[in-house]
């Protein structure tokens, strides 16, 4: 496990990572695309200390900040033990990659991927959605993943902000429970151009209340 007690204050005192997290994190419910005029439970999966890893000394400083939301630490690969339809949408930064890599030998990336994505479809509402922010280290790894998502249900695409900038690209699979018919169903724009100089057009106080998982 990288991110140790050490390791763990030392990414959370990185004024650089702070700022990425929470950019990337806000650009991630900004992608929900979820109505302004009500309450939403939203479940952030590998939240760490709370800018949005997934070991106990992140979660232990993710407490000691005071971090908006309940904390629970679960190896997601493992599946979500979430009752159904209790959540309004989900994100996930930086962390689902590392479920096609394997530290024991009865680790498989589709056994893993599997099982994740089936209980977060399941404990989604039907319509809910998802925002899966990640770091795919081939095409093949980013098609694995997107496929599996599909295999269990969900339908939507992917997102690439900045796809001209080797710096700046960061994917995001954009996903949707099940079928609502009152729900906007057409993929979110991608942020193009000048990184330095974008801003984020539909920023706004998000209503939500988070359930985060480590």
């Amino acid at each position: 496990i990288f991110y140790n007690e050490k390791e763990a204050a030392k990414y959370n005192s990185s004024s650089r990572i702070i700022k990425v997290q929470n950019d990337i994190a806000e650009r991630a419910i900004e992608l929900l695309n979820l109505p302004a005029d009500k309450e939403h439970f939203i479940l952030d999966v590998g939240c760490g200390s709370g800018l949005s890893g997934r070991t106990q000394d992140m979660l232990d400083i993710a407490i000691e900040r005071d971090s908006s939301g309940d904390v629970f630490l679960q190896d997601m690969g493992g599946g979500l033990p979430f009752r159904p339809g209790v959540f309004d949408g989900c994100i996930s930064i930086s962390a689902v990659q590392w479920l096609c890599y394997s530290d024991k030998k009865e680790h498989t990336a589709r056994k893993r991927l599997m099982r994740f994505f089936g209980s977060l479809y399941t404990c989604l509402k039907r319509g809910g959605r998802a925002v899966i922010q990640l770091y795919p280290e081939t095409p093949e790894q980013m098609e694995e993943i997107s496929a599996n998502a599909m295999r269990c249900g969900f339908s939507g695409g992917l997102v690439i902000d900045f796809p001209n900038s080797a710096k700046a690209k960061k994917y995001y699979l954009c996903l949707i429970a099940g079928h609502d018919p009152t729900a906007k169903t057409t993929l979110p724009k991608a942020l193009v151009g000048d990184p330095a100089a974008a801003a984020f057009e539909n920023r706004r106080e998000k209503n939500v209340r988070m359930f985060v998982v480590g």
